[in-house]
């Protein structure tokens, strides 16, 4: 058996840069500059999970638009193929697909991304999420089996923590919602540590500590 190498997008790192047609004509990843960028593949077209993920990310892409934020979907499929499935979901299941979805035939997106895992689908993207900050930096990702719907709402809530965390130079615990309380972050030296306690915070321990924003 040929040993087959994948490659994964870092952390923190640029997200790797593409140019690809799109049901909305061709796009590129810097297209996005200064926007936040949800990037979500599917296995195919047509197939009955995707159907429930798009549906949902369309309802909610209000919501992403107003935390700065676009929606790219992505398949091994062509355009024809995106058209023709984004109008049977309108048609079926009332939901219109507002976003472009990228047609990547050549799977040179999917293979930057590290959407094509052997053992889990050789000629298919598996659901893989990516976002994206307005600088082009890889912030979160995260890799769902072929049989498994992912949780828009829990993508909503991952950006929200981010965007948090960057306005503020907090953490969010497990779970946090907008308006719960966020996590401080622990001193450094050990003079600072000795000093928390007094600083008015929700204090725990000199790691940690909480407080309202």
């Amino acid at each position: 058996m040929t040993d087959v190498t994948v490659t994964f997008p870092q952390l923190n790192q640029p997200a790797p840069e593409f140019t690809a047609k799109t049901t909305h004509g061709v796009k590129s990843l810097s297209d996005y500059k200064g926007k936040w960028v949800v990037l979500f593949s599917h296995p195919a077209d047509f197939t009955p999970v995707c159907t429930t993920e798009f549906s949902a990310f369309a309802t909610r892409q209000e919501q992403f638009a107003e935390l700065n934020c676009e929606l790219l979907g992505l398949s091994i499929d062509s355009v024809h193929s995106h058209i023709a499935w984004a109008r049977n979901i309108e048609q079926n299941f009332g939901v219109k697909i507002g976003f472009p979805i990228i047609a990547d035939l050549s799977m040179e997106v999917a293979h930057k991304y590290g959407m094509i895992q052997p053992g889990a689908s050789d000629t298919s993207a598996v659901r893989a999420t990516f976002i994206i900050d307005p600088e082009g930096v890889l912030r979160a990702m995260v890799y769902y089996p072929m049989s498994n719907g992912r949780s828009v709402d829990e993508f909503l809530r991952v950006l929200k923590a981010l965007q948090t965390s960057d306005t503020h130079k907090v953490a969010t615990p497990e779970n946090w919602q907008p308006g719960d309380d966020v996590i401080v972050p622990p001193p450094a030296t050990m003079d600072e540590a000795a000093a928390r306690e007094g600083q008015g915070y929700q204090y725990t321990d000199w790691y940690f500590s909480k407080k309202s924003l």
